[in-house]
């Protein structure tokens, strides 16, 4: 094996073989700007080499690109790397060690690719080695500064990173060549270039001339501030708008919003504790849109496009989210556009451009003008396409379905709810829980057992918390979880008197989320109404809440997640969504099963059980809300090796590695 070449398996390596790849790598990255590695199969051998030798030198270094400065200039606070994430369950794991309480806020931010640099005492500097950075206030000419309300030249003191913006780069940078007459591969190769110049004079002139000024852009510029209790919950739809944003990015600075306390928990030799990095892969390939399927959500309709197969990462895209509506017109994508998509850590693959394979044959536009269900003209509501046809069929499938996984009834998913419309005249959740069995046995898929199980499930859900009651409203923007903080403060009848000032007041709320709110508590007054004649409420508001013990699922199961999340809360659990030091129980699909789950779970010496052993002990165990435990009798069924898993429980099949 030669001794650049990345294996597949790195703990074949010797200690002096990693260190010596990881040289290698990181003068490909740092000192000639031409990587041959992904930046997650570098971190996979830096954590490697973690493992072998946690005090090796390379494993706390901090890197910077090589630069043409003046000088050495020792930063007032240390400029270190960041520790990194690539999934969301990192992210959490991370958080979850230093919050105070589910309100603890954060700061999002993108995470810019580029040279992180220092202007103060009029001097701009590089990170350097965390502690000490090169004087490159020789390249302050070729830099403009963008921070909150203000782009010009660099005149205050910013901690940022010196970037060059995409669009800055796709229309200027056509004009500018390196000395050797060739372009530049894209913003970071240019960056790192520029500011490896001594010379900048002929630079400069064109620079100035083509107005191609690199960008010393303000960390601080662009933030998200979000509640631990609802990062999951937004997550994605922040990574969404941030990689929208003109500027180069390798993914996602997540921090304590309190600087406080965030400074107070000190660093590593190697990054400060109060922030993390998650990464994106930056797996990107080039593929052909063919065409664009509209489907329905609760309150709009999502664009999802349809590219030639392309293999990324080892997995098969066929498909690709677009977001919405607004994201089609400002990428300006057409049918037939050359496209790039890329997968990014737990996001579903997206396509992050288009062009026309020629320009002048332009493909056609994949905005549709009418409803595809009802035919009604569609309208643009914000950044979303919307059918506002309140007896539009399908609009009404997904406001209903999504009502009932609020409500808690996890097996009645969209099929069997789409066959309850059109087959038994079901229109909404009043419906649901006025059924009979003699109703859902007209049903396909269903027989005797299987409608009895679900009817038993509608009627524990019938004991309900008055949040559910009001996420299953669909209102944007409310969950279960802002619903519950909401809820905490007023009792439903008491929010149905409250204005749009009154509720902008409360913890994390804000104009829109109360605009919303107070309109559809109008709106679907009756609604409302009706719900509470079906169903015992449990009120947040002044209810004693006693700590619960935390249970977390691991591998392959039989049902969603919700199901046995659900199932958990009524028998006295809390559902998480990691192990942590302070999980109480650990539910494997499969023991053997070699998840980092069940690794750090033995390492912690948490209890873990098997799932079938664990709904067996339910049995035994009476339920917080007491439902006939025949309703479980199903998943326990299915739990069994060998058990067939067909639709004759008349289920709706999935599942899901957590």
């Amino acid at each position: 094996m030669p001794d650049n070449t990345m294996p597949a398996d790195l703990t074949a390596l010797t200690l002096e073989q990693l260190v010596q790849l990881i040289e290698y790598h990181n003068r490909r990255y740092w000192e000639l700007g031409e990587p041959e590695i992904s930046d997650i199969d570098y971190d996979r051998l830096l954590r490697r080499l973690a493992e072998l030798a946690p005090q090796h030198p390379l494993v706390v270094q901090v890197h910077a690109p090589t630069v043409s400065g003046t000088g050495k200039v020792r930063h007032t606070a240390p400029m270190l790397s960041l520790d990194k994430a690539y999934s969301l369950d990192e992210v959490m794991e991370w958080a979850e060690k230093y919050i105070r309480s589910d309100r603890e806020m954060f700061r999002i931010q993108p995470k810019y690719d580029g040279i992180s640099a220092n202007f103060a005492a009029g001097i701009l500097a590089t990170r350097g080695d965390g502690v000490e950075g090169e004087n490159i206030s020789d390249k302050l000419p070729l830099i403009e500064l963008e921070t909150v309300g203000y782009r010009g030249p660099v005149n205050r003191n910013v901690r940022g990173e010196i970037i060059i913006r995409d669009d800055v780069f796709r229309d200027k940078y056509v004009h500018i060549a390196k000395k050797d007459g060739k372009p530049y591969k894209n913003p970071r190769n240019a960056v790192a270039g520029i500011m490896g110049l001594k010379e900048i004079d002929e630079l400069r002139y064109q620079i100035e001339h083509y107005h191609a000024w690199l960008t010393l852009v303000d960390y601080d510029m662009i933030s998200y501030e979000v509640p631990y209790g609802e990062i999951r919950e937004r997550w994605q739809g922040i990574v969404e708008t941030i990689e929208k944003l003109p500027y180069p990015m390798d993914g996602i600075v997540v921090k304590l919003a309190d600087q406080a306390y965030g400074l107070s928990l000190g660093y590593t030799a190697h990054h400060p504790r109060n922030q993390i990095a998650f990464k994106f892969t930056n797996i990107r390939k080039t593929s052909r849109l063919l065409q664009v399927d509209w489907s329905f959500g609760k309150n709009c309709l999502t664009p999802v496009a349809m590219i030639e197969p392309v293999d990324i990462g080892g997995i098969t895209i066929r498909h690709a989210s677009l977001h919405n509506l607004q994201n089609i017109i400002d990428k300006d994508i057409h049918i037939g556009d050359i496209i790039e998509v890329e997968r990014a850590g737990d996001v579903i693959p997206y396509i992050v451009k288009a062009e026309p394979e020629d320009p002048e044959k332009r493909g056609s536009s994949p905005i549709i003008t009418h409803c595809p269900c009802c035919e009604s003209l569609l309208v643009q509501d914000g950044p979303e396409l919307c059918c506002k046809n309140t007896d539009c069929f399908e609009t009404r499938v997904q406001r209903l379905t999504a009502a009932v996984r609020n409500i808690g009834i996890e097996r009645l998913g969209e099929p069997n709810i789409r066959r309850m419309m059109q087959t038994i005249g079901v229109k909404t959740l009043k419906d649901i829980f006025n059924l009979k069995a003699t109703d859902i046995l007209q049903l396909d898929g269903f027989k005797e057992k299987s409608a009895s199980n679900l009817l038993k499930e509608i009627k524990a859900a019938s004991q309900v918390n008055d949040f559910q009651l009001i996420a299953a409203l669909n209102i944007q923007g409310i969950g279960p979880n802002i619903a519950r903080q909401i809820l905490s403060e007023y009792t439903i009848q008491e929010l149905r008197g409250k204005t749009v000032e009154e509720l902008s007041n409360l913890y994390g709320i804000g104009p829109e989320r109360a605009k919303a709110l107070v309109q559809e508590l109008q709106s679907q007054g009756d609604f409302i109404d009706e719900m509470l004649n079906c169903v015992t409420l449990s009120q947040t508001k002044g209810a004693v809440t006693e700590k619960r013990p935390a249970i977390c699922f691991t591998g392959k199961m039989p049902e969603k997640r919700g199901y046995y999340e659900e199932l958990a809360r009524r028998h006295g659990y809390e559902p998480a969504d990691s192990v942590t030091s302070g999980l109480a129980l650990l539910i494997a699909a499969d023991l053997a099963e070699n998840s980092s789950k069940l690794a750090k779970a033995r390492k912690e010496n948490i209890k873990i059980m098997a799932l079938e052993e664990w709904l067996s002990s339910l049995n035994d165990k009476p339920s917080v809300s007491a439902p006939d435990n025949d309703l479980f009798a199903s998943a326990q069924e299915k739990s069994k090796p060998g058990k067939e898993t067909g639709n004759e429980f008349g289920m709706d099949q999935g599942s899901f590695d957590f």
